[in-house]
């Protein structure tokens, strides 16, 4: 078992370290106010998103990107509250070009069939997805036309974080959201892609197109965004970029609750196996070890079988190692306030991930009032 555990530990250490590295590599965007150019489609799929859509609107028609440069396209996933009407009433008198899309229902997965469906109806070169409990900053599409007119990308996965409505459930899910950006940004930086988060993602259409899109993964209900960027790694991973851009950072709002948490959690869980990134999945398996070695070495120690002082030096590792990276990422987002949570969330998280791990094995999801097998 100690030699088990110290070469999980190593193992742990050199790609949470890696990414760290990586994560310094991507060097800062800085906006300078070159005229814009690039012509965007927004595509917004939703479903029952009543409560958001004001906010997410509201940010839309606060963007300072030229109007004619841009079109949004909504699809309504079969709605069964006021979304259309809201997002109507504003189509109404919004000099943007918005425009909503009724889903048509062509496979197990409804959002990629939405996302389909938005870009074969979109008029222009570059999409842009995200969601509807989104908020976009203002300079938002001015980030993505400057970087677009500096480099050779055609597809660009940009920062996400959440709101922080300051109660211990939403810390901790920052906590996890701050690891999950900064080794998104770490594989980048090392140039192994892995991650991306499809509430800020855009690439060229004619990429989607001449990889067939979603064709492959339409039986799981999620991924919409991994499994376009692993396509485009295979094919294109020189022209795969992040934006590392403060001006481009989308805040979204996290689960209000432990049990719609953990549904998530198994929704996101479901995908994996599906991966064909051996990156990501090594990363994703290292991670689980790792978190499975901290509470199987607890349990042992209790009963004699394992050294509490091991235990000890096992946890202060992963402790400064996974710290290090969440620094760097909350300095990024400007949300250092986060941290005060970070040992309390350190303890909970390896009980958490683990749970989240053994029952995806087991059981299906619910995902926007609909019931999903994995």
């Amino acid at each position: 078992m100690s030699l088990i555990s110290v070469f999980i530990t190593f193992i742990y250490l050199l790609l949470i370290g890696s990414l760290v590295y990586g994560f310094g590599k991507i060097k800062v965007f800085k906006l300078q106010n070159t005229p814009a150019k690039t012509k965007f489609s927004v595509v917004i799929p939703f479903r029952n998103e009543a409560e958001n859509l004001p906010k997410l609107l509201k940010s839309i028609e606060a963007l300072k990107y030229p109007k004619h440069l841009i079109e949004i396209i909504f699809v309504d996933d079969a709605s069964e509250d006021d979304s259309f009407e809201i997002i109507k009433k504003t189509l109404d008198t919004s000099q943007t070009d918005f425009s909503i899309l009724l889903n048509k229902r062509k496979t197990n997965s409804p959002k990629k069939d939405a996302i389909t469906l938005a870009i074969n109806h979109a008029k222009y070169e570059w999409i842009i997805t995200t969601d509807a409990d989104c908020i976009v900053p203002k300079y938002w599409l001015d980030s993505f036309d400057e970087y677009i007119q500096k480099t050779n990308a055609i597809c660009i996965a940009a920062p996400v974080t959440y709101t922080n409505k300051n109660t211990f459930l939403h810390r901790f899910q920052l906590l996890d959201m701050l690891s999950l950006q900064g080794a998104t940004i770490g594989g980048f930086g090392i140039k192994k892609p892995f991650l991306c988060n499809g509430a800020n993602f855009a690439y060229k259409k004619d990429i989607f197109i001449e990889l067939n899109g979603f064709d492959g993964n339409t039986n799981i209900a999620s991924g919409d965004d991994i499994f376009i960027l692993e396509k485009i790694a295979k094919t294109h991973v020189k022209q795969l970029h992040y934006l590392k851009c403060e001006q481009a950072i989308v805040t979204t709002v996290p689960q209000p609750s432990w049990p719609e948490l953990i549904s998530q959690r198994i929704r996101w869980a479901a995908k994996t196996s599906a991966y064909n990134n051996w990156f990501g999945k090594f990363t994703g398996g290292v991670v689980l070890l790792m978190n499975g070695l901290i509470l199987s070495s607890l349990l042992l120690a209790f009963f004699g079988a394992f050294n509490f002082k091991s235990w000890f030096y096992i946890l202060i590792i992963k402790f400064n190692i996974d710290f290090y990276l969440i620094y760097k990422s909350a300095l990024f987002f400007n949300q250092k306030g986060v941290l005060r949570t970070f040992i309390s969330g350190l303890i909970i998280y390896p009980f958490f991930s683990v749970y989240v791990a053994f029952i995806s094995v087991f059981t299906s999801y619910k995902w926007k009032g609909r019931d999903f097998k994995k």
